[in-house]
């Protein structure tokens, strides 16, 4: 066996399944072996892959073991000369295995070898060849330095900036994106090291094997796209923690007791600097635009209160008490920006229609309490109109501003002005045409690019060829390429990347026979992933608004028990029920399974066990399997609120059951 490949997998499906595509293709010919190492995913990665890459030798642990462990279940089965650990969030070109094994075999002094990283842009990632992190280099790195001389070899040592990227080169430390390397040296300086969880195994096992008398080098010939950040979330607390603390046992396992101490103090600063603006930044990311949101809002409408106090009803002697400026005010405030966050105002991209929805939601809310309430606490109806007014006006022209100061997340355009061109063959091309369209995707403009550079079709969809993509985007002002993986190699589609990789153009590529496409749009951001609604119960908003309801439901059921004491078939097991819903161990609505079984062999989106299911709408018809799965489909599918309603009430004289039944 010439090659065993090794993936840990970790709940990214999408790119696992694109990874493997593509690492399917540039085995052709090749005498290779595959390993997925599933950590316990819940996001259905073990499903697809046994049923698409049934080639792949499949080792799904029922726990997060981590990068090492996982990696050392499969390399210790493993029989391949060379063993490559992979991430899942690559694309490897067509020739990058043969080419990698031509130059182990031509290097005998080899044991490691890494190569060129691409982002999802086609830019280099100056990861792809790294020097020792030395206490001296790991200063120079914390504090800036490597950033701002790069190229320098006393302070760009971290990412070895003064070696040509184009050439290769010894270096000391490889990737473990990309980490090819000989099964012998393995075989004398060990495995991964078990004592990293995630972060620093790379480090050091790339250590160990010169100090084994190896070599490792990266070889610039061979190249992958990496999303690199697709895998974890690099600017999280949790990542600050786990990266820098390898990076001390990595020092304590391998410097001298000085410099491990040295090492050691650098990285604790290290820690408490790039956690509190881990933490700082997320509060600000998360409290910045409700409490400036909260503040115009409140200068607003205490503006408005005393010019109506003042002038318009000045002659009634109408006058607003401390406790309503001060006191109903804010429950205004408080009641609209929880309806804004309810309809999903505060996610981003900002949709200017969610917002408005919430304020209007919020101002019905207010009414109907305010209708509730004894004369003397009804302060003023026309306050609360007029500041609907002004919370729409206020809120809008905020977000305004930051889309013109260009804040991400905020491009109120991003949506209707997208210039897309998809790059494939007549059928693939439409196929992903139609993917864009159930993902409601609308673009501005939207046009076809034969995949040969002379042109082989005389299809009027057509613009252009392949070989014209640079003059199709500057002519059309195009700001997405959508390649189809089908009908193109990748290393075609890592060229056209890297011509243009300095433009403003987003990429993205499809897989064949995949409901997706993916594309990321910086070191750690995803960028916009395109997928038909078959996860839509699972979006942030959707899982809100159903927890949402399972509590308000929870609640009035309690509240009328007295009656529906009367209605249930199971009174007491209703009470049960609500407890559990209120806990979060039960939802109102989930799935109906006929067989055990079928949870895995059906492969819906993760959602809590329901008490109801889609079934309790249908007036108790028989159905079969089929049937079954379809309604539980449709229910995942094209999720709404309303139908949670509806199941509910048809179904509120089964809400006693115990579990989905």
């Amino acid at each position: 066996m010439q090659l065993s490949i090794i993936i840990v997998n970790y709940n990214v499906e999408y790119f696992l399944e694109q990874c493997l595509h593509s690492v399917r293709a540039a085995l052709t010919n090749l005498e290779a072996e595959v390993f997925v190492v599933d950590n316990n995913s819940v996001d259905g990665s073990v499903e697809m892959v046994r049923k698409k890459f049934p080639e792949v030798k499949l080792i799904a642990n029922k726990e997060n073991l981590g990068f090492s462990k996982a990696n050392n279940q499969a390399i210790r089965q493993s029989s391949g000369k060379y063993v490559l650990l992979l991430n899942p969030d690559t694309v490897v070109e067509a020739d990058t295995f043969s080419k990698c094994g031509s130059f182990m075999d031509s290097h005998a002094d080899a044991g490691g070898l890494g190569i060129k990283m691409l982002d999802g842009k086609g830019n280099f990632l100056p990861e792809s060849k790294r020097g020792l992190p030395t206490p001296m280099v790991a200063f120079y790195k914390i504090f800036g330095l490597s950033a701002l001389f790069p190229k320098s070899k006393r302070f760009g040592k971290y990412h070895l900036g003064f070696l040509d990227k184009e050439q290769t080169n010894e270096v000391e430390i490889l990737s473990g994106a990309f980490m090819l390397m000989r099964k012998d040296a393995l075989d004398k300086v060990g495995l991964l090291d078990e004592d990293f969880f995630m972060y620093g195994e790379d480090i050091d096992l790339s250590y160990r094997i010169i100090k084994g008398g190896w070599k490792n080098y990266y070889f610039p010939e061979a190249r992958i796209i990496h999303y690199k950040g697709e895998s974890t979330k690099k600017s999280s607390v949790n990542f600050v923690f786990v990266f820098y603390n390898a990076m001390i046992i990595f020092a304590r396992k391998h410097f001298s007791k000085q410099n491990a101490k040295t090492f050691s103090f650098l990285i604790n600063i290290a820690i408490y600097i790039r956690a509190g603006a881990a933490i700082l930044r997320r509060f600000v990311e998360q409290i910045f635009v409700p409490a400036i949101d909260s503040l115009l809002l409140f200068s607003g409408l205490y503006f408005i209160a005393n010019y109506w106090e003042e002038t318009v009803k000045a002659g009634e002697g109408v006058h607003y008490p401390p406790e309503f400026l001060f006191g109903v005010l804010p429950l205004y405030i408080a009641v609209w920006l929880l309806s804004i966050f309810l309809s999903a105002g505060y996610d981003k991209p900002v949709k200017a229609s969610k917002i408005v929805r919430g304020i209007f939601a919020g101002t019905a809310v207010i009414l109907v309490i305010y209708a509730l309430l004894p004369e003397t606490y009804r302060f003023s109806r026309a306050l609360i109109l007029l500041g609907t007014l002004w919370a729409i006006f206020s809120m809008l022209a905020l977000r305004l501003l930051f889309h013109f100061l260009k804040i991400k997340g905020f491009d109120l355009s991003s949506g209707t002005n997208k210039r897309i061109v998809i790059v494939g063959k007549e059928d693939e091309a439409k196929r992903v045409g139609a993917l864009l369209n159930q993902a409601k995707v609308q673009p501005a403009f939207s046009g076809f690019i034969h995949p040969s550079e002379t042109g082989e079709s005389k299809n009027s969809d057509y613009i252009g060829t392949l070989n014209q993509l640079s003059e199709i985007i500057n002519i059309y002002k195009i700001n997405e390429v959508i390649f189809c993986a089908k009908d193109l190699p990748s290393n075609v589609i890592i060229d056209k990347m890297s011509v243009s990789s300095n433009s403003q153009v987003d990429y993205k590529i499809a897989p064949p026979e995949s409901l997706y496409i993916i594309g990321s749009n910086s070191i750690n951001s995803s960028g916009e992933l395109y997928v038909i609604d078959i996860n839509s119960i699972t979006k942030t908003v959707n899982m809100r608004n159903k927890r949402m309801l399972d509590l308000a439901a929870a609640l009035i059921i309690l509240t009328l028990f007295p009656i529906l004491l009367f209605i249930v078939d199971k009174p007491f097991g209703l009470i049960k029920n609500c407890f559990k819903v209120l806990f979060g161990t039960l939802s109102w609505i989930g799935y109906y399974f006929p067989r055990e079984e079928d949870k895995q062999l059906w492969n819906l989106p993760k959602i809590k066990a329901g008490i109801l299911n889609p079934l309790d709408a249908l007036d108790k018809q028989l159905v079969d399997t089929a049937t079954i799965q379809k309604l539980n489909m449709l229910y995942a599918k094209d999720y709404r609120l309303w139908n949670d309603i509806n199941i509910l009430w048809k179904g509120l004289r089964e809400t006693g059951r115990t579990g989905n039944v």
